[in-house]
């Protein structure tokens, strides 16, 4: 079964159009697609005046932030047309990215986001969006590389897997995407002495779970080059070696307030994916 309902940010940063292109490819596996397209201006923040009266002001730059997103909708519905799809639809939402992505998150089976890129700059908590998503949302975050676009995704896909609860909970929520594939890897990076990675991993096989919802999955543990390189840029070097078009991961992390803090595992690869990457946390 595929995923039933898939969310994508709609905005008119020049990223959005890898994040339709794949958000579209999953849609064409049999699902409703809905673009959300963010004011802004987050909910809370949203003055309560007395009944009668209103902030012209505010209604001037509130009216301006909409149709904003109502153009860049335009665009992500004639995308939807083009493609074929029949079942989609456009939301405007008076509400800040990262607020309102998780809060219409949370009734779809995943979201579709754009990797940051460092050279269209931005408010820290834009450039943040990805990391922030993922530890709120609680629905698992397909992340798009922030150039290129994709016909299909999920055709070659890379698994890391440490049997961690993150790492179970990405595989799980992964099963859609598993299942349409023509190949999945599970990865287990051997850190080396005094690491419990290996062993867990091995006792935690998923390939006889994953084979009972109809995955086929190879196993294999691959040793760091050296101790100078970290678990991240091993995994990036095998999605290369591999030609995956999709890797499988947890988000290792925690938040507080809005300030988003990670494990630098996840950092690397926010900052340095090559390919789309579905996260859960």
């Amino acid at each position: 079964m595929a995923y039933q309902t898939i969310l994508v940010h709609v905005d008119d940063n020049p990223s959005v159009f890898g994040r339709i292109g794949v958000a579209i490819a999953l849609a064409r596996q049999g699902g409703h697609l809905v673009g959300v397209a963010p004011t802004g201006v987050a909910r809370a923040l949203h003055p309560s005046l007395p009944p009668g009266q209103s902030d012209p002001t505010l209604a001037l730059h509130l009216g301006f932030l909409r149709e904003q997103a109502q153009a860049a909708l335009a665009t992500f519905t004639a995308r939807c047309a083009a493609a074929g799809l029949t079942s989609y639809e456009g939301r405007v939402i008076d509400d800040d990215a990262a607020g309102g992505l998780c809060l219409h998150g949370r009734v779809a089976d995943v979201i579709v986001l754009s990797q940051s890129d460092p050279d269209q700059g931005g408010p820290g908590l834009l450039a943040d969006l990805p990391a922030d998503v993922v530890l709120h949302a609680g629905t698992p975050v397909l992340i798009a590389p922030f150039s290129g676009e994709r016909a299909s995704v999920g055709q070659r896909v890379l698994v890391s897997w440490d049997a961690s609860r993150e790492a179970a909970i990405a595989l799980r929520l992964a099963l859609p995407l598993l299942r349409h594939a023509g190949s999945v890897d599970l990865a287990v990076f051997d850190t080396g002495p005094g690491s419990h990675t290996v062993a867990e991993a091995q006792a935690a096989d998923p390939r006889a779970w994953l084979a009972r919802h109809g995955v086929r999955a190879s196993f294999a543990i691959h040793p760091l080059a050296n101790k100078r390189q970290h678990v991240g840029e091993a995994l990036l070097a095998l999605v290369a070696q591999k030609n995956a078009d999709l890797l499988v991961m947890g988000a290792y992390g925690h938040s507080r307030v809005r300030e988003t803090i990670l494990g630098g595992f996840t950092r690397t690869l926010f900052e340095s994916m090559s390919v789309p990457v579905l996260m859960a946390h």
